[in-house]
């Protein structure tokens, strides 16, 4: 059986392999894809509506209990959500 996790952004419950790992390191959010860097970590969908509701509700900042500033890099977004969803397509 696979470990279930719940999504920040939309609070629904998925299994591991549907999440993405998101972990703070010096102010930054960073996606931890192979769920494997040290520290606290916070799950979510790999869509947009996930992400920015997660933002909006400062869920990340709460989860991984670091200041509510926090966000992640400009590019970072997009490029991982698009890695994420071909890798799980088949």
């Amino acid at each position: 059986m696979e470990p279930v996790r719940t999504c920040v952004g939309c609070r629904m419950r998925a299994s591991r392999s549907a999440l993405l790992r998101v972990v703070a390191s010096q102010n930054v959010l960073i996606f931890d894809e192979r769920a494997v860097m040290p520290g606290r970590g916070a799950w979510v969908h790999p869509t947009q509506e996930c992400l920015d509701g997660a933002m909006r509700r400062r869920a990340f900042a709460r989860a991984l209990r670091v200041s509510a500033s926090i966000g992640f890099p400009e590019a970072a977004v997009s490029q991982t959500i698009e890695k994420h969803r071909q890798r799980n397509k088949g």
